[in-house]
């Protein structure tokens, strides 16, 4: 039995403690190491960044990559302030130390006390919560604020919805929030999912979409004013991306000759 097989076994024992359902195999398996094309390595500095580690494991979706780079690229070398739902290993941290630079501010939350021992080498961390509103307001005032919130947590419904309440608030106005793996919205059990389950952070952001266009209806908004501090929203095969900026009220403009 390989070590992928032993990690599979286990991994669904403990679902089926939970209560989770459904095709998930995909969701633990990984390669490690893998043979990868030059082309692949060296894409974008943030896939650099990630095929360059040979220190602590970093476990991210391929398909990921070019889309932190489509909607991060513009915080490398700035003094953003990062916030990293889920140290995991410590690597990841180490990824975004990296990519984004040494100026940048980087922190990470987990819930397992064992990642303490990352506190200090890429970033800093702290043990609590992602549902715990308190300590995520404590880890931002002690950041300074916060530009970037990727969460990559838990994965359940109710805990990234406790931090998008939460932490997107807080997010500066050019600041972007991102959850991952947000295909556990469709399985049922431990992760609280179901298909078009209302409950769901996916679910949850399609009502951001008539947020964005509150000028043209008078239902209200499940995120105050979101038509005038959200400048895009932005759906990928298990990750969201919504972007931050102030918004004018809409105008119709036309430019040129009439001849008619």
């Amino acid at each position: 039995m390989t070590l992928s097989d032993k990690l599979y076994n286990k991994t669904q024992l403990l679902k089926r403690r939970l209560g989770i359902r459904g095709p998930q195999r995909y969701d633990i398996e990984g390669l490690l190491n893998p043979d990868i094309p030059p082309e692949e390595k060296t894409r974008s500095p943030v896939h650099e960044a990630f095929y360059s580690n040979t220190g602590s494991l970093v476990h991210k979706w391929q398909h990921y990559l070019p889309i932190y780079d489509r909607h991060l690229s513009r915080y490398r070398g700035t003094r953003v302030r990062f916030l990293e739902i889920g140290v995991f290993r410590g690597g990841s941290l180490r990824m975004w130390r990296k990519y984004f630079g040494d100026q940048a501010t980087l922190f990470g939350i987990d819930v397992d006390p064992r990642c303490r021992r990352y506190d200090g080498e890429s970033g800093s961390v702290r043990i609590g919560s992602q549902a715990d509103a308190e300590f995520l307001r404590r880890v931002v005032d002690e950041m300074g604020g916060v530009d970037v919130v990727l969460d990559d947590g838990s994965h359940i419904a109710n805990h990234q919805n406790a931090s998008f309440d939460v932490l997107f608030p807080l997010v500066s106005p050019q600041g972007t929030y991102l959850c991952e793996d947000t295909h556990t919205a469709y399985w049922r059990g431990g992760y609280e999912g179901g298909y078009r389950r209302r409950s769901t952070f996916i679910e949850r952001c399609k009502l951001l979409i008539d947020d964005i266009h509150a000028e043209f209806h008078d239902k209200p908004s499940s995120v105050p004013d979101a038509h005038r501090s959200i400048s895009g929203i932005h759906f990928y095969n298990s990750i969201i991306a919504i972007e931050k900026a102030p918004q004018s009220p809409s105008r119709s403009i036309k430019i040129g000759t009439d001849k008619e």
